[in-house]
């Protein structure tokens, strides 16, 4: 499997992202590892995931400790030939008001407006995109990081 290391990732991954919009976040403390499924809004140009949570969840409070998270987004399918799905690592950071992601969340979750938005960042730093559609097994992986030879 090569490893992408351009600035962003490839555009399989980015439509992938693009498709969906429910991610599962894993976050890690002393008490052990804990998932969550969020609503996220994607940014591009920034190569960055945007969701909504509450202070008093599980996940934030273990985020506030230790921001390194792993994600993932699955496309649900019984036909082994369609499935896809992408493994994301990286880092969490509470939105500090940049407008761009508040609008980037509210296009896509309109609803979204009547509650109090509290906005968090994942910037990731790996990706891997498992696409049968491309045939049994095949992976599409970028790393912001450049790989030893």
């Amino acid at each position: 499997m090569e490893i992408d290391n351009s600035p962003l990732p490839p555009d399989r991954i980015t439509q992938f992202i693009r498709k969906h919009h429910v991610l599962t976040l894993a976050t890690s403390s002393d008490d052990g590892l804990w998932c969550s499924n969020l609503f996220y809004a994607y940014l591009r140009e920034e190569n960055a995931l945007v969701f909504t949570s509450d202070d008093h969840t599980r996940h934030v409070r273990e985020m506030a400790v230790n921001p390194r998270v792993a994600a993932s987004v699955v496309l649900e399918t019984r036909t082994v030939g369609k499935v896809q799905g992408l493994q994301i690592t990286g880092t969490v950071e509470r939105d500090p008001g940049d407008v761009e992601a508040r609008t980037a969340y509210l296009r896509r979750f309109p609803y979204a407006a009547v509650a109090e938005l509290r906005l968090w960042i994942l910037r990731p730093d790996s990706m891997k995109l498992t696409d049968n559609t491309l045939g049994f097994g095949k992976k599409i992986a970028w790393s912001a990081y450049p790989q030893a030879e």
